[in-house]
């Protein structure tokens, strides 16, 4: 099993001090990979409740974020090794072409190490702010794939649909990872997990107990198989965002929240490809995170 950790991104790890060292920690350390997320903006007064927390508001950390791409760009400079992923990066808001682009940079310049991971986030005021529709956002992200997948592969590249025209072109350079980096979709509703059997590599999970979990990955598989796909293909890449205990938390708790040692524990249960774990909305102390960094690794090792 791969064990990754979130990348400092936002709170008080949004500077550039705290995206260097955790990058430079997670190399040392033997994590295999950092991840980032997508939010760009804390609603005062929001139309949709946050579904990560109990009463439906997001964490107070994200009210300061910084951009996922920029911020995975910065730590493939100070690392060799360690994979660079995104979970998730909200591609509806994007022009595919520019996000081919920004993608094709990043894993040129880590030297092919980019994991896509892609999915629609759920919040109708980012979209708002975005100037993106929210209806059709599900087909929206098929045709970026699409388009993504086109210039990954194609030369030249045209692609004309409904929403996005790319006339017949050269776009270079191709990413290093050929035929295409990895694309991982996230999302837990009947057509996302529809759409991650047909189309992706893996899934992008959160951490939920596994009587929630198990199920919607059976469904993954399924409609893999139905699309004549291997299920045994795809993989689970699964983020917890736990807030650590000293002592031991219920076990319905898990792994929301919990010891080091029951994190761990969990997440060696769940069967994934890969268990990332981001520990920003534990501690606002930069030594502290990079602590439970360590003890997380140890504790999967």
């Amino acid at each position: 099993m791969r064990v990754g950790l979130a990348l400092s991104q936002y709170g008080a790890f949004a500077r550039r001090e705290a995206v260097i060292e955790v990058a430079r920690a997670a190399e040392d350390l033997g994590f295999d990979g950092l991840w980032t997320g997508d939010r760009i903006l804390d609603p005062v007064n929001p139309r949709d409740r946050y579904p990560g927390t109990a009463d439906g508001r997001m964490p107070a950390e994200y009210t300061t974020f910084l951009d996922p791409l920029t911020v995975l760009t910065a730590a493939a400079a100070v690392t060799e090794r360690v994979r660079l992923g995104t979970s998730t990066l909200n591609a509806p808001w994007y022009s595919p072409v520019l996000l081919a682009r920004t993608l094709t940079s990043l894993d040129v310049l880590s030297e092919g190490r980019l994991d896509v991971g892609l999915g629609l986030g759920w919040s109708s005021d980012e979209y708002a702010a975005a100037g993106v529709p929210w209806a059709g956002r599900g087909a929206r992200l098929e045709e970026i794939i699409d388009v993504l997948e086109r210039i990954w592969t194609d030369d030249p590249v045209t692609y004309e649909s409904g929403s996005f025209s790319v006339p017949a072109s050269r776009i270079e350079p191709k990413p290093v990872q050929r035929p295409r980096p990895p694309i991982y979709l996230g999302g837990y509703s009947s057509a996302a997990l529809d759409r991650i059997g047909r189309r992706a590599d893996g899934w992008l999970a959160a951490g939920v107990p596994l009587p929630v979990l198990t199920p919607m990955w059976d469904a993954v598989r399924r409609a893999a198989e139905k699309a004549g796909r291997d299920p045994d293909s795809l993989r689970m890449m699964l983020r917890m965002n736990p807030r650590i205990t000293d002592e031991p938390a219920a076990a319905d708790l898990v792994p929301r929240a919990g010891t080091i040692e029951q994190i761990a524990e969990y997440a060696r249960s769940t069967g994934a490809y890969e268990v990332f774990a981001d520990f920003q909305q534990t501690t606002a102390d930069l030594p502290r995170m990079l602590d439970l960094a360590a003890r997380f690794r140890e504790a999967m090792a």
